[in-house]
């Protein structure tokens, strides 16, 4: 196991996700975050805090579960654990901000996208990722990247945030 981001170095990171988001966009009522469940949206709501305290200005959070969008949801579990997605403004004429933790092969994003158009008509969906490991089995990329991470696909990257796992930590281990 290889350590690639500590805490402080996962707080610059999203510090300078949130800036960057902040140069595209002047106003922040332009767009709106949405965290893919589980760790994008814990990341997602440490953007929207970041962005508030940068802006001083409030930024629209949603979360979203995209479980029953999977292709590969009988590969996963004989009976999935679906949460809620929360969602409680209209994304029709907004541009959204997906939010995760790592880009692998895309599958996840796919899904994503799946999901959110069942909410309405985004003008535009951009990505935000704390790594981008490379290995895209579909035409997605990120716009927004903490880090470029390149891997094996024998290899495995686990991002532990405090939220959801006793660390704080991004980490390589082998599969």
């Amino acid at each position: 196991m290889k350590t690639l981001l500590d805490k402080e170095t996962i707080s610059r990171t999203l510090d300078r996700i949130a800036h960057e988001i902040l140069e595209h966009y002047k106003n922040p009522s332009e767009f709106a975050l949405v965290g893919i469940r589980t760790r994008g949206e814990f990341l997602a709501k440490r953007l929207q805090e970041r962005i508030e305290q940068f802006s001083k200005q409030k930024v629209l959070l949603g979360i979203l579960d995209i479980t029953l969008y999977r292709d590969d949801l009988t590969q996963i579990a004989n009976q999935p654990m679906l949460k809620a997605t929360e969602i409680d403004f209209d994304i029709t004429g907004k541009a959204i901000i997906l939010v995760d933790d790592v880009l692998y092969t895309g599958r996840t994003v796919r899904s994503a996208l799946n999901a959110l158009i069942d909410f309405g008509r985004p003008t535009k969906i951009e990505l935000a990722v704390i790594i981008d490991r490379g290995h895209r089995e579909l035409p997605i990329k990120a716009d927004y990247i903490g880090k470029n991470i390149p891997t094996s696909k024998e290899e495995k990257i686990e991002v532990r945030l405090k939220e959801c796992d006793t660390k704080e930590e991004v980490v390589l281990t082998e599969k």
